[in-house]
């Protein structure tokens, strides 16, 4: 989980062991047309949580699950890459496991303390939902971008006075209880100084796109920043987004460049740097979309028309 573009990008394999709970993970990197290496990740131990509720509790069968974020201290592994390392808590999330592999092992149930704060974080979701149907890709490109201003330090952790800042400019009324519970669910407990990571408080704070959905997402990014920097200049988008068959086109209502000018400048909204797009802010600008959007398939048509994919 990481706002730098490149790092988001990687598929990564994990796996645990379950005889002395032990993991370990590795990336699978490609070299020429045939030739595939594997290299090493998160190196063989045994691991704990280092944030939230079960900081400093082994990490056990029931913490892997799709949508799980596992934390580690970036200091603990000297294979990661140097733009990890910057920061002191990796996160990775978990996209896709081995059912059959997990339920024959499983026997713990989730712990009662995880399934209130599931609960907890339903109600608050259910409660923005409405304003995010109406402007959720201004929100959320317009969040990502206040929340890369306030970010000084560059290392993606704000602290509890920002956040509540952050909700009052964007009229996202939370009840101050509610805030109070979103912030013990996710506080760092000392790892971040008493600061949060701004992506995960999203997440939480609106729920996210399903990983099917983000797929698309990453491979029309990936088209776009053929170099891999984790980046792309606006006007390699204007020139590689192609409005012909969107839907307001094909009716007459607008034109190709009324719908082309009408994106770019809701993306140029949300960058922080000018004329040029981060990963993390292009998927914003579709995590807002995938909000007012029930079916994946539609979903995924609507990328997959402009960018070819």
């Amino acid at each position: 989980f990481s706002r730098n573009g490149r790092d988001a990008c990687r598929e990564l394999i994990g796996f645990f062991f379950t005889y002395d709970q032990s993991l370990t993970v590795y990336e699978y990197r490609q070299f020429g047309k045939n030739r595939t290496n594997v290299l090493p990740f998160i190196q063989k131990s045994i691991y704990s949580h280092q944030c939230g509720r079960r900081k400093g509790k082994q990490y056990q069968l029931g913490d892997f699950y799709v949508g799980a974020s596992l934390t580690f201290l970036s200091s603990g592994n000297p294979s990661l890459p140097e733009s990890i390392k910057a920061n002191t808590l990796l996160i990775l999330r978990i996209t896709n496991i081995d059912q059959t592999a997990l339920y024959s092992f499983k026997t713990a149930s989730v712990e009662q303390e995880e399934a209130n704060d599931r609960l907890v974080i339903k109600a608050i979701q259910d409660v923005l939902k409405e304003k995010l149907q109406k402007r959720g890709v201004r929100i959320l490109t317009g969040l990502g971008k206040y929340f890369k201003q306030l970010d000084k330090e560059g290392n993606g952790l704000l602290d509890k006075a920002d956040f509540q800042q952050a909700l009052k400019v964007f009229h996202l009324e939370v009840s101050e209880k509610d805030f109070e519970s979103l912030w013990l669910i996710l506080n760092v407990h000392g790892n971040g100084n008493g600061r949060v990571d701004y992506g995960e408080f999203k997440r939480v704070l609106f729920g996210e796109m399903n990983e099917y959905r983000k797929s698309f997402v990453r491979k029309a990014f990936m088209k776009l920043d053929f170099n891999k920097t984790g980046s792309v200049p606006l006007i390699v988008i204007r020139k590689c987004y192609c409005a012909k068959k969107h839907s307001q086109v094909l009716s007459g209502h607008s034109t190709e460049e009324e719908i082309k000018s009408s994106f770019l400048e809701t993306l140029r909204h949300a960058c922080s740097k000018p004329d040029e797009v981060s990963y993390g802010e292009f998927e914003d600008y579709y995590e807002g979309l995938s909000i007012g959007i029930g079916a994946d398939e539609d979903f995924v048509n609507i990328l997959r028309t402009p960018w070819g994919i």
